[in-house]
């Protein structure tokens, strides 16, 4: 039997596909396994295709896979626009018999199941479809059946016996159904196991939240956009409880806004957006940098300029977070790699804001926003919180809140300190908060608030190195791709290929590491999820080396396949010299 499986759920937004998906991966994680979850849904309130991906193994898993195992279809264009995904050997796909004629060259194995005439016409509501279908895959793939049973409690219990009663025989329909009707004929199976470690099921939008409560973060302003408004969700119901605040403001400009008036005051702060919201930000990003103000930007990457794909995955904002703005204000990049990280990243995020007291900018996405998956439990006591540099009463006699110093930083004080009262202005000043017009005045400023990005780059876990040491060729990615990468390479190590990759999770400023790395390899490649290669142009830029460019424009993840190809082109260009 086969462990490590590639489910997905496919049809009609309204259909429930995305709750389908939800249950079945929490099934898969309460029988012990790992878990690794994708999503792709309409932007219309209603309609639209809506697509849900789990792969689920014994092991530890690194992507979303680069095909799928079992596909199941609420209808015919879940059909079409999947079976070319599905694994051609050994394949299975479960169709709605009703609603959906398969075409084509069919994978190894498909299996018809009437779903729709079971919800409409047995259980009198079409709207049981989706929990029909979990009966099915826990009776073909082994989902633990009384863990589905208690999941639906606990997700429709609310709702009433009735309801749930309903959701009961749905389950039971689709399982017997199976049951009765279709032999077993395909090799996968999902394992129960024994947890051998305590593991949390998080998305990325919730660990990063979880990671700002723990850094320390006590005032949240933000306006709802997808893919970040889980995060403002999740922070409304626990930062109270923390003693912390939360705002919905009226606009992404106000939200900022508040978060450097919070910051000024002393509390750690920030916001999340998209790139509508990020966009509006952009002289408040000045602002930040000139005050001297820590605070803390995510950006949830999505795709496309505008509104574009509101839904959709992309790792096009670089520029606008290396760059937007008036002028030459410091800020710090980061982005973020996995679920994992989102929880550490931020806190790394908080401890530079606070360390250089400038604006830091948090590259997420929507492949990592809304990508569930299993982590190790955080050890709180292991964690490492900073905060900022405050003046002593020597300081305050004679309080100068820009004071010129060896790294940049100048003790900030707080309103109502004792002698520490300061004008934080986005208007050229000199130490003291006396604007200033002199051009002397305005290079030695303008020259602190840069010096201070130095503290960052002698910082552990700001980079990861992965594959063999005497590589060939280079990889280096940033973002959400990390795991797709390790996967790929690794492919490529065991086929004889010597692949290296190097993940930096701090952007800006940019890693001298980088060049070492390069200059280790024959060959480089940049994948990115954008159509311009903006990460490998800033290492053209700042190396003054040429790297080969990798770019997927589909508002979808790489996939380790694609990746692998992509070495393996490389790799037949340096055996052959072109």
């Amino acid at each position: 039997m086969m462990k490590d499986v590639v489910f997905r759920v496919g049809g009609e937004g309204g259909e429930g596909v995305i709750s389908c998906g939800e249950i079945l991966t929490l099934a898969c994680a309460r029988m012990g396994n790992e878990i690794y979850t994708f999503r792709s849904y309409p932007a219309e309130i209603k309609g639209g295709y809506a697509m849900y991906q789990l792969r689920t193994s014994t092991e530890i898993l690194l992507s979303q896979g680069s095909s799928v195992d079992v596909q199941v279809c609420f209808n015919q264009e879940a059909y079409d626009r999947s079976i070319k995904d599905v694994r051609k050997e050994g394949g299975v796909v479960i169709y709605d018999s009703s609603s959906c004629t398969p075409s084509g060259t069919l994978p190894t194995h498909a299996y018809g199941v009437p779903a729709s005439d079971l919800a409409r016409l047995e259980l009198r509501n079409y709207l049981t479809k989706n929990i029909i279908f979990l009966g099915v895959l826990s009776k073909l793939f082994g989902i633990d059946y009384p863990i589905l049973e208690t999941i639906i409690k606990q997700k429709l219990g609310k709702k009433g016996e009735a309801i749930l009663n309903l959701n009961f025989q749905a389950l039971k329909k689709g399982y017997q159904y199976v049951e009765q009707n279709i032999p077993k004929k395909d090799l996968y199976f999902v394992e129960k196991v024994p947890v051998q470690e305590q593991r949390v099921i998080l998305s990325g939008n919730q660990a990063l939240a979880l990671g700002a409560i723990a850094a320390g973060c006590k005032f949240y302003a933000g306006y709802p956009i997808t893919p970040a408004t889980d995060i403002m969700e999740l922070l409304a119901r626990e930062l109270p409880k923390q003693g912390g605040a939360v705002v919905q403001a009226e606009d992404e400009i106000a939200a900022l806004s508040m978060v450097l008036g919070a910051a000024y005051t002393g509390a750690k702060a920030m916001t999340a957006s998209s790139g509508p919201g990020i966009s509006l930000m952009a002289e408040l990003i000045g602002l930040a940098g000139m005050a001297e103000l820590p605070a803390v930007i995510v950006d949830c990457q999505r795709a496309g300029p505008s509104t574009g794909m509101p839904t959709k995955t992309e790792q096009s904002d670089l520029n606008h977070a290396f760059y937007a703005g008036h002028g030459e204000a410091p800020r710090i990049v980061m982005a973020l790699s996995s679920v994992e990280d989102a929880f550490y990243g931020i806190i790394r995020a908080f401890n530079f804001a606070v360390r250089c007291q400038v604006p830091v900018i948090v590259l997420s996405d929507q492949y990592l926003a809304q990508r569930t998956a299993t982590i190790r439990r955080p050890d709180p006591s292991k964690l490492v919180i900073e905060e900022r540099t405050k003046p002593t009463a020597s300081d305050c006699e004679n309080y100068k809140r820009f004071r010129l110093t060896e790294s940049g930083v100048s003790p900030m004080a707080v309103p109502g300190e004792k002698g520490g009262v300061f004008t934080a202005t986005g208007i050229e000043h000199d130490e003291g908060c006396e604007l200033s017009y002199e051009p002397e005045n305005h290079w030695r400023m303008t020259e602190k608030r840069f010096k201070k990005l130095q503290l960052v780059l002698k910082s552990p876990d700001i980079y990861r190195r992965h594959g063999v040491n005497d590589q060939e060729i280079g990889i280096i990615g940033w973002g959400s791709s990390e795991g797709v990468i390790r996967e790929a390479l690794s492919k490529a190590n065991d086929r004889g290929i010597k692949v290296a990759a190097f993940h930096p999770r701090l952007l800006n400023p940019m890693l001298p590491e980088i060049g070492v790395f390069i200059r280790s390899c024959k060959k480089v490649i940049v994948p990115e999820l954008n159509f311009t290669g903006q990460f490998a142009r800033e290492i053209r830029a700042r190396f003054g080396v040429d790297v080969v460019c990798f770019n997927k424009l589909a508002g979808l993840p790489f996939t380790p396949d694609e990746i692998l190809k992509k070495i393996e082109e490389v790799h037949e260009q340096i055996v052959h010299h072109v």
